[in-house]
């Protein structure tokens, strides 16, 4: 006989959660009382937003789902962006919810809410409990929708009463991984598909990659002299080094690989969706009936045709497809092999940073040094904003789970997601770019990096405004600025009253030095970055935007 609180800790346990995220409420005090005697760590956070975002960030890097545990009303609505995030990013995510006793619901008690109704656009599944002997089934259910088919958010409402009921149920089980392999049949016609193309191009994307299938993936495109792209904010897939890689297939795109995919004759889509960012408002892949042949490879049927009539359907996950693809051989001198080191050498050359812009900061020479000095391992982390471009363009991912950056381009990720990654990986450099704005929505998770000695740097890009909605402003009503001015507090003195390490860029050359001595000095930190607003790309300045030059 156990109550609910520790049914659902034991489940945890069975289903392999070392970690947990949350935001505490009196709504599921059994559930922190039985974690108590757990070996579950509990990573506290101040805002439920934020908690969300370290347990999506967990689930990028991992494959595995991050959980988070919240309270009712406002504890999850706040979480809900965190949701929205895993939803429209393919991350297993599982959500705990606290909930009024079962006697008060349908009476708008305190902080109700329907989670049901509330969740059930943005998560791909939502249950509440009303049976407390059930709880081991439904939580072992929520790890298998959780990770199967696309991934996605889980979200499970716990009524009080069925956290301090104490009842007989079975013990728990771990859930069992359901894997989608390719036929014999398809991998027979994906290769005479390629046999007879001659300027096919591989574009990698979605989840349920790991460390083997990025290998693989670099097998195969070594053995067909496949161009590599990534899909936008995915670019962790591939090494940008690799003479296959042929850059990131995402907002501000390379115009030379824009043009490659739209005069390819055959897209290998593995894994992602090309929803509207990465396919450039479904122009790269026009819908639903693309210019070109598509090969579309996804873990869950119902993607397949959703947006593209592809050629050839293949209902599997990356991982499985590309270790049964890499058994096939290519050809021994393809056609397009030319073509294949043009794009590369194309985004060689548009991933260099530029030396000069407006302002005593220039951005491209800190991104230059940040090259040089980053290991290969190091995780960078973003939320949204022009300052991201900085990053996605010219920063060279090397591996696997380096990349903490959501899909959705939902600001305030960065902070959270660094906190998380650090946690999970706390020998690895972790790195968050963050802009004024986009910092100051999570920012405070920067406490919960001091709370449990996570040494995260931060890295601040300060231009005083809402930058990409200033930009859209000047270029659609120039001269008519509203709501886009900022006045921010000194971010390098906000990070020593939080107990950390905090440095003030406002030359070029002052950056160098005051990241060394934040990586040296072994606390959390932020380094902030004066950046002048004209500064706005990496190729136009405001004044160009307003003037459309």
């Amino acid at each position: 006989m156990k109550t609910g609180g520790q049914l659902i800790v034991d489940a945890l346990e069975a289903n392999g959660t070392d970690r947990i995220f949350c935001v505490p409420g009196e709504s599921y005090l059994a559930v922190l009382d039985a974690l108590h005697d757990s070996s579950i760590r509990s990573i506290v956070c101040r805002q439920e937003g934020g908690a969300a975002m370290m347990a999506d960030c967990q689930g990028r890097l991992t494959g595995k789902p991050g959980i988070c545990f919240v309270t009712r009303g406002p504890g999850a609505t706040n979480a809900s962006a965190g949701i929205h995030i895993a939803m429209q990013d393919s991350i297993p995510v599982i959500l705990f919810i606290g909930q009024v006793a079962s006697h008060a619901k349908q009476r708008e008690a305190f902080q109700e809410v329907d989670y049901v109704r509330f969740f059930g656009d943005i998560a791909k599944w939502v249950v509440e409990i009303d049976d407390a002997s059930r709880i081991p089934e439904f939580v072992t259910r929520a790890f298998a929708m959780a990770t199967s088919g696309r991934p996605g958010p889980v979200v499970i409402s716990l009524p009080e009463d069925m956290l301090t009921s104490v009842v007989d149920a079975p013990a728990a089980l771990a859930y069992t991984p359901v894997e989608t392999s390719p036929a014999e049949a398809e991998l027979d016609r994906l290769e005479a598909l390629l046999n007879a193309a001659k300027r096919p191009i591989a574009i990698l994307g979605g989840t349920r990659w790991d460390f083997q299938a990025v290998q693989e993936i670099t097998r195969i495109a070594e053995a067909w002299s496949l161009p590599v792209g990534c899909s936008f904010r995915r670019q962790m897939l591939f090494d940008h080094l690799h003479p296959n890689y042929a850059g990131d297939v995402g907002i501000g795109i390379n115009p030379k690989l824009a043009t490659a995919i739209k005069q390819a004759d055959l897209v290998l889509l593995i894994g992602g969706r090309m929803g509207e960012m990465p396919s450039s408002d479904y122009t790269l892949l026009k819908s639903p009936y693309p210019d070109q042949m598509l090969v579309h490879v996804h873990a869950d049927a119902g993607e397949l045709g959703r947006v593209y009539r592809p050629t050839l359907a293949i209902n599997a996950s990356p991982a499985a497809f590309v270790r049964a693809f890499a058994k096939r051989k290519g050809p021994a001198s393809p056609g397009w092999a030319a073509d294949t080191a043009k794009l590369h050498a194309a985004y060689l050359d548009w991933s260099t940073p530029p030396e000069s812009g407006p302002g005593a900061v220039q951005m491209g020479p800190i991104m230059t040094y940040l090259e040089t000095v980053l290991p290969d391992d190091a995780i960078l982390t973003n939320g949204a904003g022009n300052y991201a471009t900085w990053v996605h363009r010219f920063h060279r991912f090397r591996r696997f789970a380096t990349q903490g950056a959501p899909t959705s381009g939902s600001m305030g990720y960065g902070t959270p997601a660094a906190v998380a990654a650090k946690a999970l990986f706390p020998d690895r450099t972790v790195v968050a770019f963050a802009g004024d704005g986009c910092f100051l929505m999570n920012g405070q998770e920067f406490a919960t990096s001091v709370q449990y000695g996570l040494p995260i740097i931060v890295i601040v890009v300060n231009n005083g405004i809402y930058g990409t909605i200033r930009m859209h402003q000047e270029r659609e009503y120039p001269g008519r600025v509203v709501a886009t001015d900022l006045k921010n507090p000194d971010f390098a003195a906000l990070a020593r009253a939080y107990g950390g390490h905090g440095e003030t860029v406002e030359r070029t050359a002052d950056f160098a030095p005051a990241f060394e001595r934040a990586r040296a000095s072994g606390k959390p930190a932020i380094i902030e970055i004066r950046l002048d607003p004209e500064a706005i790309t990496p190729t136009r300045t405001m004044t160009q935007i307003r003037d459309k030059v």
